[in-house]
């Protein structure tokens, strides 16, 4: 009984709580003034946190770490995964930015463009710091423990895969409407392999080279910075 309070209350502080707190803290006025770098370590020290208590969660209720997708795999087999999730990730960000750049779809938010790197230093950021931080916690969180639990809640892969989409995608409300439509997209494609493979590895790999290309050449080359 106790841990099935404790799994719900995590996944309620997963579809609840931090897109409050996501929205809260998206518009208020002086997240602008924050320096870059600082906004970086802000979110990386948030999900590890996060992410800490979901581990922690997940032995206090004796899931054990493979029942969240920490499972190994054949080599070629997370090889070949891994290559399909970022062609056809990368592929679909591309047009969709290219669309937005031409003005032939919603533009970014504001903040989605303050958090674009734009100096050798804050890439390097990025790519060591906020991409890697980016692809262990939010797939352990939410394609390793809540696509399982929700697996077992509602007795379907397929609606679990659907419901923990969303509720990712709500957890980048800062990135507008646009942006949380691809989010959910990327969400459902990264939680497909989990499904197949009972295996987050290549979703957690591909996660990290999606959001590197994206913070680093994707995202400067086709969003420009708005003049304040």
């Amino acid at each position: 009984m106790l841990s099935t309070i404790t799994e719900i209350s995590f996944a309620l502080l997963l579809g609840v709580g931090v897109p409050v707190l996501a929205y809260i803290t998206a518009w208020r006025p002086e997240i602008h003034q924050i320096p870059r770098r600082a906004l970086y370590l802000s979110a990386v020290i948030s999900q590890w946190i996060l992410g800490l208590v979901g581990a922690l969660v997940v032995l206090a209720t004796g899931r054990g770490f493979a029942g969240a997708g920490f499972r190994g795999l054949p080599f070629a087999e997370f090889l070949r995964w891994t290559a399909f999730l970022v062609i056809v990730a990368l592929a679909a960000l591309a047009i969709w930015l290219l669309l937005e750049h031409l003005g032939w779809w919603p533009e970014e938010s504001d903040l989605v463009r303050l958090l674009m790197p734009e100096t050798a230093t804050e890439k390097v950021w990025a790519v060591l710091l906020v991409a890697p931080t980016a692809a262990v916690c939010e797939e352990f969180l939410y394609r390793g423990f809540l696509l399982a639990q929700l697996s077992e809640w509602l007795d379907s892969g397929w609606w679990a895969l659907i419901v923990s989409s969303v509720i990712f995608a709500l957890a980048h409300v800062y990135q507008g409407p646009s942006g949380m439509v691809r989010v959910a997209l990327l969400g459902a494609l990264l939680a497909y392999p989990v499904l197949r493979l009972e295996s987050l590895y290549p979703s957690m790999a591909a996660h990290f080279v999606i959001d590197v290309v994206a913070l680093v050449w994707l995202g400067p080359r086709f969003l420009e910075r708005k003049a304040p």
